[in-house]
């Protein structure tokens, strides 16, 4: 079976507060429109220089608890060299280096390979700019 390529985007806003987003279902809609039961690849990215994508369990603390860490590893202080926007800004900018742009993950018939408490989240950080695109990849 030959390999596909497919790739889109879509917008989200995150508000102005930080955030860890799940778009666990945003995901999987995606595969369901073009993945048709195949094995493959998702890639999972966000073209932001501000934001993150991490694989973590939603609902039960572990998504503030990672807001939390980020808070104090990168406090919004004036500490930072990256001096644009509001006070502590320049922190957002390091954020991608702790939680990667991107994620990749297994597809199998059709679906993300999660295990049972994974989720796809969206970390933002960034309270100067609410409108983020993701851009989901599927290779298979």
């Amino acid at each position: 079976m030959a390999e596909t390529f497919h790739s889109q985007t879509f917008e989200i806003i995150t508000g102005d507060q930080e955030v860890a987003l799940d778009i666990t279902d945003r995901c999987t809609a995606f595969l369901d429109d073009i993945a048709s039961g195949r094995d493959g690849l998702l890639n999972v990215f966000v073209p932001h220089a501000t934001a993150g994508v991490a694989i973590l369990e939603t609902g039960a603390g572990s998504d503030d608890d990672l807001l939390a860490v980020l808070r104090d590893l990168l406090p919004a202080d004036d500490r930072w060299r990256h001096r644009h926007g509001s006070p502590g800004h320049g922190r957002d900018h390091v954020l991608p280096g702790l939680v990667a742009p991107h994620a990749t993950l297994p597809v199998i018939g059709g679906r993300p390979a999660l295990g049972v408490w994974q989720s796809v989240v969206l970390i933002d950080t960034n309270r100067d700019n609410p409108r983020r695109t993701v851009r989901l990849s599927f290779l298979g």
